[in-house]
């Protein structure tokens, strides 16, 4: 489980050095400029991300009933 919370490091790094080196106006996507375009899909990436490493985490199972 370690390992996979490592992953959560991935779209802080795309935030942090991201810009450096994609900061350029074009290509448009969706008709946003490109590094607009990179911090939406980073945010987005660390939403599923998070939500990724809370379902594979053991601890946040809840027993069931009954059993």
């Amino acid at each position: 489980m370690r390992h996979l919370r490592w992953l959560a490091v991935l779209p802080f790094l795309g935030m942090l050095v991201g810009p450096y080196f994609l900061n350029r106006v074009e290509p448009f996507i969706l008709g946003l400029p490109f590094l607009l375009a990179w911090l939406v899909f980073c945010v987005l990436a660390t939403s599923a991300i998070m939500a990724l490493i809370y379902i594979t985490d053991p601890q946040n199972r809840t027993p069931e009933e009954g059993r």
